[in-house]
This record gives structure tokens, sequence and C-alpha cells, in this order.
């Protein structure tokens, strides 16, 4: 669904905790992926979950539709409204640990946005690109993100600042297409991406150090 911007966060084992821990199932779908997601029903990218505070965790309990209605998450309205859009039953369910595509953190930097977006010749919202964490960029260097790989990110100057292990770059799909407000697809988005980095842009990574995030802690990479 929608992306959920906060201002804090707290990293741990398995994530950002929090993300990705529901998923509505296509019932029918027998393979080790049967998530329901907007690359098949386009619209889902704007049914925006809300809820409250868990312990550290921002949990869902609710969806806002498209239409403006308010359903409770585990309702049978919202399953019924997403089988009818899918034109099969679909079933939520909750994942302890959530549920990752390559990754359990992604990372992308404003400039590999940027420089996307002018090879489209169009702004993008950063929720197109669906990361984890937005570095703010102190270079215009577009897809500096690849350098990382085999290195390490520290995500803040104190000692116990949360670490990440970078493993490989985020190869992009269908998803990247999608305008987060109104669903229309522009396949020119994803072309510029394979133009300009072999349809990279961004990396994946693994958490070696559990921790506090916040907006504005400074990044440092190290080999």
């Amino acid at each position: 669904m929608a992306a959920v911007a906060v201002d804090t966060a707290t990293v741990g084992w398995h994530g950002v905790d929090g993300d990705r821990r529901f998923a509505f199932r296509k019932v029918a779908d027998q393979s080790a992926f049967p998530w329901l997601t907007a690359s098949r029903v386009h619209d889902l990218i704007r049914y925006q979950p809300y809820g409250e505070s868990e312990g550290d965790s921002l949990v869902p309990t609710h969806v806002r539709t498209p239409d403006g209605n308010e359903l409770e998450l585990r309702s049978k309205e919202l399953q019924d409204e997403l089988s009818r859009k899918l034109g099969s039953d679909v079933q939520l369910m909750q994942l302890k640990h959530g549920v990752f595509d390559e990754g359990t953190i992604s990372v992308i930097s404003s400039a590999t946005i940027l420089g996307i977006a002018r090879e489209c010749n169009r702004p993008l919202d950063v929720r197109r690109f669906r990361p984890n964490i937005i570095i703010e960029s102190t270079e215009d260097v577009p897809f500096a993100e690849d350098g990382w790989v085999g290195k390490r990110l520290i995500l803040g100057k104190h000692a116990d600042a949360p670490a990440i292990s970078v493993t490989l770059r985020d190869v992009r799909c269908v998803m990247l297409n999608l305008d987060p407000e109104t669903a229309q697809s522009d396949a020119n988005v994803m072309k510029a991406a394979v133009r300009l980095n072999q349809n990279c842009a961004g990396v994946y990574g693994a958490v070696t150090r559990e921790g506090e995030l916040s907006v504005g802690q400074r990044v440092f990479v190290f080999a």
C-alpha cells in the first residue's frame, strides 16, 4: 500500500520495526511469493494505512481507501474490496519478521532520484522508490550507492548507532512506474533507470547493529 513517512524509527535485526509486517495473500496463488502488490493491482498504492505506536513500532490498524472510506485493517469490508479489485480472494496475513524482496533494509540517495528525474524530464515523488532510508547527498552523483556494496553504513555518530551491511544493488520493477497519487503508470521512469544504470537504483542491506534512526542523522560509509 502507500508508503508511510516517519521522523524516527527503530532498526532491528529484521529491518525497520513495523515495516512490511502485514500482507494480503492471494488465496489461489501457490507460488513462493503469493502476496498482493500494486504491480498486480495498481490502485493498491493509493490505499493509506495508519494506526498507532505499539512499543517502538508503528502498527497499522486502519486503511483509508482511495474513495475516502476508513476501514479496519482486519475487516471483511477491506478484504472483500481488495478481492473484487484483484478478481479473486485475498486473505490478510501478519508476518512476525516481515516479507521482503531481497533485503530487510533498502537505501537510496536523493542524487539518484534526481538523476532519474532529469532523465525523465519530470519531477519524481520519492515514494515511487519505496525506500526505508533516504540519504541526502552531499554531492550530485547519481548511483553512488553502487559503490557501497560490500561496505558498511553507520547511521549516526554515536557508538550505538545502527549499522547496515550493504549486500546488493536494488534492481527495479514496474512499481517504479506508478504515480503514488494517481496509480497511473509511466513506463518512461523505469526506462530511464535502465538507460542510466542497468535498471538499478539504490541498494539493499542487512542490519548488523540495531539502533535508533531519526531524520537528520549523519551517515558514514566504511569499507
